[in-house]
């Protein structure tokens, strides 16, 4: 589990083919002291940790998660959103994520509202139902709040230290992007009767 509050913006060192993918991730942080097997939220989907060192841990990407996410588009220097998992105690700043994508979505508009930048994101049909005005949302790993809906389009508003801090201040409209709806609106939906 994690928070979707980014720790780090690492970059991708090297990318290795083979029947996965195995990404090198540079990292400020000390990559000696993370566990094999750890969980790390990279630009949202939650992977594995199976090797480190040198200021690097590295991860192995499925060709499902490849499919399924942004991360076959990585290159050499792509710079990825990072959070380790969540331990009992931890400050719990944004909201429950579980690092397992929904989707993939599209930055459709951006523009500046002050100091901020507006965003307007489109998502899968499939997943509009599960997107509320003022509930959480998970874009590239990053906790936000949604400001508004419009059937398969959602806004966020995104303060200075959000837009330095991320990846998400890269964006250009175009840009593809992973989402993950909120986790208890998951839930209550298969609750729901049909």
């Amino acid at each position: 589990m994690f928070t979707g509050i980014v720790t780090d913006v690492g970059r991708v060192a090297t990318i290795v083919p083979g029947g996965t993918v195995r990404f090198e991730i540079e990292t400020v942080w000390d990559a000696d002291a993370i566990d094999i097997g750890a969980s790390i939220a990279c630009g949202g989907p939650c992977l594995t940790v199976v090797a480190r060192g040198n200021g690097r841990f590295a991860v192995d990407v499925s060709n499902e998660t490849l499919a399924k996410t942004t991360l076959g588009r990585w290159k050499i220097g792509s710079r990825v959103n990072l959070e380790r998992a969540l331990r009992f105690g931890d400050e719990l700043g944004g909201h429950l994520v579980s690092g397992h994508v929904d989707g993939v979505g599209k930055l459709v508009e951006r523009h500046a509202d002050g100091d901020s930048e507006r965003m307007t994101f489109e998502l899968p049909a499939e997943l509009a139902r599960f997107v509320a005005q003022k509930g959480s949302i998970t874009i590239d790993g990053v906790s936000l709040t949604v400001n508004e809906v419009d059937n398969n389009r959602f806004g966020v508003n995104l303060i200075p230290l959000t837009l330095r801090a991320t990846t998400l201040g890269d964006l250009t409209p175009g840009d593809g992007v992973n989402l993950e709806v909120d986790l208890l609106a998951r839930y209550v939906e298969r609750l729901l009767p049909k």
